[in-house]
């Protein structure tokens, strides 16, 4: 068999796809539960269907910093979630690569997505009074309520995430095809405006 031709496979370690947010409980899980199939894509989830993924408006204490595994996609993927707090996502990134690179894992397959561009002032405000100030019985319908509002947003980057990696496979994320790095990858799935 030519080792050039087209019915050769190429196997691929899965690629860890990071959803951040400050929290770790709208934006983030909600786009991971999107990405997961656990919620709609074809339409905005009723509150009750919001409410039932795992940590949505119920973090409690302090959990930035900690990467959480929400599952496997698909094709393979692992998803996680993390809570970054107000930490940049240049810095949260750096930190990642370079943990990596410790445990001589510097070529893992990796995208951070930054959930945050499609926060809203309800879901901001929402997750404020909700999980700083305890005030669950305010916060949690406006945060829901912003978090509907801002569900085609979250579906459109995770329809983005999706197409990226796709476009990457056989050779994800190694440049090995012809497709951009890692490192490009990331640049480009970490959007940083809120255009």
């Amino acid at each position: 068999m030519d080792p050039t031709s087209s019915s050769v496979i190429i196997e691929t370690e899965p690629v860890r796809v990071i959803y951040t947010c400050y929290g770790g409980t709208h934006s983030s899980p909600v786009a991971a539960a999107i990405h997961l199939g656990r919620l709609p894509r074809d339409r905005v989830p009723a509150r009750e269907e919001l409410l039932s993924i795992p940590g949505f408006d119920r973090a409690t204490g302090d959990g930035r910093g900690r990467l959480s595994p929400v599952g496997t996609d698909r094709w393979g993927n692992f998803v996680y979630v993390l809570p970054r707090g107000s930490i940049p996502l240049p810095a949260v990134r750096r930190l990642i690569a370079g943990t990596l690179a410790m445990c001589g894992r510097a070529d893992m397959p990796l995208v951070i997505v930054d959930a945050l561009v499609c926060l809203n002032w309800p879901m901001r405000v929402g997750g404020f009074l909700s999980r700083r100030l305890g005030l669950v019985f305010v916060g949690r319908p406006l945060v829901t309520w912003g978090t509907q509002r801002a569900y085609r947003c979250l579906v459109a980057l995770v329809e983005r995430v999706e197409a990226a990696l796709l476009r990457q496979a056989p050779g994800a994320f190694g440049g090995t095809d012809g497709g951009e790095t890692e490192r490009e990858a990331t640049q480009r799935l970490t959007w940083h405006d809120r255009g």
